[in-house]
């Protein structure tokens, strides 16, 4: 299931990234805000940024967001890579 998001085009413009790189940079600050909320795992974060492990990590350590990693969201990475090579 892919869900697509709708930003206004006034709000759009205003938001001081690149026009091409747009899509792009709002789909990594959706992954590190999801996953600083805590309602992301990890692996789903970071596919969906399209980052590797290292980016990532990175990406926490500029935005000060505490790597965290529980039992459940172990499950939920195996689950996750269960599915996905499927």
């Amino acid at each position: 299931m892919a869900i697509t998001l709708s930003i206004p085009d006034e709000v759009a413009m205003t938001i001081k990234w690149p026009r091409r790189q747009l899509d792009r940079q709002l789909a990594i600050e959706m992954a590190f805000a999801l996953y600083g909320r805590g309602l992301i795992a990890m692996g789903p974060a970071r596919r969906l940024a399209k980052l590797d492990k290292w980016a990532f990590l990175e990406g926490l350590a500029e935005r000060q967001i505490e790597r965290h990693y529980s039992e459940h969201e172990l499950a939920e990475d195996i689950d996750y890579a269960g599915t996905s090579s499927q």
